[in-house]
């Protein structure tokens, strides 16, 4: 009895692992909508300096259609303007990163190419996620070439609420950029910088090497739910229902139904234990019947208890 009580435990552990690991796979969320036309403006908490980024028209280059991403660096106390591009293409799991053109201005123009694409960012972030780029770079001081190399660590080290000034987001992946850079046998840097990403919203706060925070003040993207819009056609309808259904004085108005009347909620087909919610305990007792032939456990209604109907299950979690 004791081994078959174990036995059922350890299933039910395998099972509520693969559902939970269903779960965040259906919930997974992008957090760098890559598409062209989108515009986010990020500025530094003091006032002083504003990054613009850009999703600008796709290029053909060596046969591969690639957007470019511009970072527009403003001092706005200085007018001094600096452009960063990143030349990508965008996959079903990945943004990927073909050519860079960053300019600094105490190192000067600094281009890297790659011929095998790098990951610059997954479209879906989990906590400990960890890639790198790596890169032989070309700077140009003047009219003089140099030979450097850099090598970026990407991790996201944790998920946060954030309130910025464009509003408050929820769950964004706060991503550290470690970087070296050496060139020369004189140019060395080693500077980590962090990325917040918000899911479906993309970049909304950056921190650079200096600890100075930049927040998004403004973007195309929906921020907020967007709400139905009603058309005058139904808006007319409705004006006319209201007038209809208003009773007349001479008339009793229909009178309320009483507490005992109301009718009874429709249980879902998810909710086998009946408890008027889906939730673990009904994985549980679905999790517990598989491979047995059970009505109640059987959703799927394929005949026989099994991992279809655990998925089912997690799919109509209510949350």
């Amino acid at each position: 009895m004791k081994m078959e009580v174990l036995l059922r435990w350890f299933k039910l552990v395998l099972v509520l692992s693969f559902a939970y690991g269903f779960t965040f796979a259906a919930a997974a969320q992008n957090y760098y909508p890559a598409e062209v036309g989108n515009v986010w403006v990020l500025e530094r908490s003091d006032g002083a300096e504003r990054r613009t980024y850009s999703l600008e028209d796709p290029q053909t280059v060596d046969g591969i259609e690639l957007i470019t991403l511009k970072i527009k660096i403003e001092a706005l106390n200085t007018g001094e303007v600096h452009t960063d591009e990143y030349f990508l293409s965008v996959g079903s799991e990945a943004i990927k990163l073909h050519r860079t053109v960053l300019q600094d201005a105490n190192v000067g123009v600094v281009t890297a190419d790659f011929p095998t694409p790098a990951t610059f960012f997954p479209l879906s972030l989990m906590l400990g996620d960890k890639w790198q780029i790596v890169a032989d770079a070309k700077i140009k001081l003047g009219f003089l070439p140099i030979d450097g190399k850099s090598t970026t660590n990407l991790e996201v080290v944790g998920f946060e609420d954030l309130e910025t000034p464009a509003g408050t987001f929820q769950n964004c992946a706060k991503v550290e950029l470690a970087l070296t850079f050496s060139a020369g046998g004189f140019i060395n840097i080693d500077a980590t910088t962090y990325q917040w990403l918000a899911p479906d919203i993309g970049p909304v706060q950056y921190q650079n090497s200096d600890g100075l925070f930049f927040r998004l003040t403004s973007t195309n993207l929906p921020t907020e739910p967007e709400e139905p819009e009603t058309t005058e056609e139904e808006a007319s309808d409705t004006t006319e229902e209201e007038v209809v259904s208003e009773p007349s004085p001479e008339e009793d108005p229909m009178p309320e139904p009483s507490p005992e009347e109301d009718p009874m909620p429709e249980l879902s087909p998810y909710d086998v234990t009946g408890d008027g919610v889906v939730n673990i305990l009904d994985l549980s007792f679905v999790a517990a019947r598989l491979g047995e032939i059970d009505s109640e456990a059987d959703v799927t209604g394929d005949g026989i208890v099994n991992i279809l109907d655990l998925v089912r299950i997690v799919q109509n979690f209510d949350s």
